[in-house]
């Protein structure tokens, strides 16, 4: 763990971190965010995919989520723009009310992609919110993190 944060340079400013003389290899992150919602949402997702008047709630959110995971650059003022390989989201309803969004990113570069995968799970976790609060408004967003991430200086998997 190091002692000090990448993002500020010695006098404690914000500094865009140096990849110049990193290597080139292959990176992939996957972030999760959980959404619970109230019982009566689940319902009538799991009878048939909710259609609003904003579309289909899971294809839409699918598509928020890549969206977002390729602007990570534009919403986070440090963090490099990357050319993604791949991105996909996954979404899937598990017990207790909780809607699982996983994003997977892929590039090949000299950063990592955690930012993107995080961006884009939390993206697709809003979109969910936006399309469903006409059905209620306790929806709650409960987590997103980090899941995995390789090739850059060490690897990560939670357990």
């Amino acid at each position: 763990m190091s002692n000090s944060f990448s993002h500020l340079d010695k006098n404690g400013d914000p500094s865009m971190v140096d990849v110049g003389t990193k290597a080139v290899t292959k990176r992939e992150a996957t972030a999760r965010s959980i959404v619970t919602l109230p019982a009566e949402v689940v319902d009538i997702i799991t009878k048939d995919e909710i259609h609003t008047k904003k579309g289909p709630v899971f294809q839409t959110a699918i598509l928020a989520g890549i969206m977002g995971a390729k602007k990570t650059s534009d919403l986070i003022p440090l963090c490099h723009p990357l050319p993604i390989n791949k991105c996909g989201v996954d979404i899937s309803i598990s017990e207790n009310n909780q809607v699982l969004v996983t994003c997977t990113v892929k590039t090949e570069g000299k950063t990592g992609v955690e930012m993107e995968a995080l961006t884009g799970a939390s993206i697709a976790a809003l979109t969910i919110y936006d399309m469903c609060k006409a059905f209620s408004h306790d929806i709650i967003i409960e987590s997103t993190q980090l899941i995995s991430k390789s090739g850059g200086k060490r690897d990560f998997q939670r357990s």
